[in-house]
């Protein structure tokens, strides 16, 4: 199973900060957020990682340059999202299931890649995301996005869990959307309809680093969470 990370957004809730850099280079707690999102990815032993990159897209290309089974991809003309930077990108995943990480976010306890990978079972499931209670979903600004319901599948609940920003998703799906650009949001709605998406809640912490708060946010969860 392939990792799609993605990186390639403006960062408008991260400014000024990514005025100058690219969002998934801002530091928290020592360490570019691109670096917790590969070492997430690493957890599920693919064979490639691909990471999009579009605002100074260059930052993203050097600090990547050195790193082995990596591929970068260049969106160069509108940010496609993440539904349209997962096709665009499609031809480095190849055909097999992806799992697709956000880049602004931080986790705590058991690898989010192994958890997903662990209750993937593409018999029942076309899409499974990876959760988190309200409670333990640090810099979270508005409410839930998931109820899982009985047998585990998925429906939009605003007063749910938490959707992660980590995921595993079959990509024929994609095919029936015809916009250049759009969210993964459309590809999750498909799902919804068969009862085809799934959720498995993660056993530790999440923080969204969206946004400046975000990073203390973040930095003193890892500290709490980690600490002996």
């Amino acid at each position: 199973m392939n990792v799609m990370i993605f990186a390639a957004g403006l960062g408008t809730r991260m400014r000024p900060l990514t005025e100058t850099t690219a969002k998934a280079l801002i530091p928290v707690a020592g360490r570019a957020l691109l670096d917790h999102a590969l070492d997430q990815a690493r957890a599920a032993s693919p064979a490639q990682i691909v990471v999009n990159a579009h605002h100074h897209a260059q930052q993203v290309q050097t600090h990547l340059a050195a790193k082995t089974g990596v591929a970068c991809v260049v969106e160069p003309g509108p940010v496609l999202e993440t539904g349209g930077g997962l096709r665009n990108a499609l031809p480095l995943l190849g055909p097999n299931p992806v799992m697709t990480l956000n880049s602004d976010a931080v986790w705590t306890g058991p690898s989010a890649a192994q958890t997903l990978r662990a209750a993937w079972d593409p018999a029942r499931m076309d899409g499974l995301l990876l959760l988190v209670p309200l409670d333990r979903a640090h810099g979270r600004k508005g409410g839930g996005d998931f109820a899982i319901m009985q047998g585990g599948a998925l429906a939009r609940d605003t007063n749910g869990m938490v959707y992660t920003g980590a995921g595993i998703v079959k990509t024929e799906g994609l095919a029936p959307i015809t916009d250049q650009v759009f969210s993964l949001r459309e590809l999750w709605a498909l799902m919804i309809a068969t009862g085809r998406l799934h959720g498995v809640v993660h056993p530790g912490h999440w923080a969204d680093v969206g946004h400046p708060e975000g990073i203390i946010q973040a930095e003193t969860m890892l500290r709490e969470q980690t600490r002996p």
